[in-house]
């Protein structure tokens, strides 16, 4: 860890560093950070652990990137951070590092939930809502948000409802549709999003897996479509029932 820290401060030298490292501040550095914790799950999602030592690799350059930020600021530095991790994991499982007894990984969940919740009211936040980080991919965000509703009992508790709230949502997204406004069409589509994450934690499913499975579905049989036809430029001159009907093909061939 020496090692990466002293790059990242010899990358970070304002007289012999990189020019590009140099000038980067937390919010550019950002989107990079979320890239690379995508690239850590599309490596295992592909089962590739060559790659995914590559990608793990890189997104532990992210955080040392950070760090090496805040020291420069005199906030904080990477081993602050890592004593901060540490005191937050043995706080967190008292069960292991300490005599109490927890019996199961549902009492421990619960656990997690009650110190996470003691965090928030130290940190001065009142509400259920407080500390729910804006930059989340929206689909695990809205996931978050009803789980912490829910905390409360604002939850339907089971599918049937939110199917029926699902119906009523594209019912009002057709009005929106209809009436041709752009506004109440945004709205009512994220009204739409929102209840469908809401089945899928009803049904205990991941809402992003679920993406990332249809958009590789997706990929893949597109791909199949270029290469049943020769490629790109064979498909630009079909018409767009001639691809329905390749596509219906390719989707029976797969299923």
């Amino acid at each position: 860890m020496q090692q990466l820290i002293h790059i990242m401060q010899r990358l970070r030298d304002p007289e012999k560093g990189c020019p590009w490292d140099v000038e980067q501040d937390f919010s550019s550095v950002a989107p990079y950070t979320i890239e690379e914790a995508y690239e850590v799950a599309d490596a295992i999602a592909r089962g590739d652990m060559a790659d995914l030592k590559d990608e793990l690799g890189d997104l532990l350059f992210q955080v040392v990137f950070h760090a090496q930020m805040a020291k420069e600021q005199g906030c904080f530095d990477f081993e602050d951070v890592h004593a901060a991790v540490c005191a937050k994991m043995q706080d967190r499982h008292p069960h292991v590092f300490s005599d109490r007894k927890i019996e199961d990984a549902s009492q421990q969940a619960q656990a997690w939930e009650d110190y996470k919740a003691e965090e928030r009211k130290n940190k001065g936040e009142h509400s259920l809502m407080d500390n729910v980080p804006a930059g989340m991919a929206e689909l695990q965000r809205a996931i978050k948000l009803q789980k912490r509703a829910a905390k409360t009992g604002f939850d339907w508790g089971s599918v049937p409802p939110v199917m029926e709230k699902f119906d009523e949502e594209l019912a009002e997204m057709r009005v929106a549709m209809a009436a041709g406004d752009p506004d109440a069409m945004e709205d009512e589509l994220g009204d739409l999003l929102f209840a469908a994450t809401n089945l899928a934690r009803q049904l205990g499913l991941d809402p992003g897996a679920a993406l990332r499975r249809a958009n590789a579905k997706f990929e893949r049989r597109f791909r199949a479509m270029e290469d049943a036809v020769g490629g790109q430029h064979q498909l630009d001159s079909m018409s767009l029932d001639e691809m329905e009907d390749l596509w219906q093909s390719i989707k029976r061939q797969n299923e």
